[in-house]
């Protein structure tokens, strides 16, 4: 399943606001953000097209987002019914919940404590991810290679496909689009492949990249790389 409406205009400071609490449901962005691609990426694949996309310039931000939209300032955040909620992992939940579309969590026992397990496995993957880009370059496998050795070893473990949990499902959603930065940034910065060794990985990365709803949400790579080069400072 996937979305096919355009990217409307990123709302800077100079912008006024979308007409808001109006009854429209609005997730708020920013198309580099890999937080935000997440919950955009699982509004695709459910077909979720009623659901507006209010793409936010992360360094330029309108006023009103804060004070009238999502206190914290950042994204990505859901206007629905009335209220603001916010944290990715969070918003996966929430549409898996309150809207229709082919599911993204599973029922089954075993996989659903697995999605658990994994979902709260991405802090530490993340925080190591970008941790270790601020480390020397001789440094970076010995920093890096266990949270990746981990989630290769998690791999396979379901039949069904190459997705951690066998069928496609949030738990890709919370890890591909840091998957997809790291794999553009550290061979730029660090000269180090997070895939080399780890073949599962490499096909999982591959084959999520290849649905569409995702797909429509991948950033341009020379803009990540540039974005990321102030994390590679020592």
């Amino acid at each position: 399943m996937a979305a096919v409406d355009a990217i409307p205009p990123v709302l800077n400071s100079k912008s006024e606001p979308p007409p808001l609490f109006d009854g429209t449901t609005r997730l708020y962005i920013n198309l580099a953000c890999p937080y935000a691609q997440r919950v955009w990426a699982a509004r695709n694949y459910k077909g979720l097209t009623d659901i507006q996309i209010v793409p936010i310039d992360l360094l330029d931000r309108p006023t009103w987002y804060k004070e009238k939209v999502y206190p914290p300032n950042k994204v990505p955040s859901l206007e629905h019914d009335g209220k603001v909620t916010g944290e990715s992992l969070d918003l996966l939940t929430y549409l898996e919940t309150n809207f229709g579309g082919p599911k993204l969590l599973p029922t089954d026992t075993v996989k659903k404590e697995a999605a658990e397990e994994l979902l709260k496995y991405t802090d530490t993957f993340t925080t190591a991810g970008f941790s270790t880009l601020k480390k020397p370059q001789a440094e970076v496998p010995e920093a890096l290679a266990p949270t990746l050795d981990h989630l290769e070893n998690v791999l396979g473990k379901f039949d069904g496909g190459p997705f951690f949990l066998g069928e496609f499902s949030s738990v890709d959603l919370a890890y591909a689009p840091f998957f997809e930065r790291f794999q553009i940034v550290y061979p730029i910065y660090k000269n180090y492949d997070i895939t080399i060794g780890r073949p599962k990985l490499l096909k999982w990365i591959q084959e999520v990249q290849k649905i569409d709803a995702y797909a429509k949400t991948i950033a341009d790579p020379e803009e990540v790389a540039v974005l990321y080069k102030r994390f590679t400072a020592n």
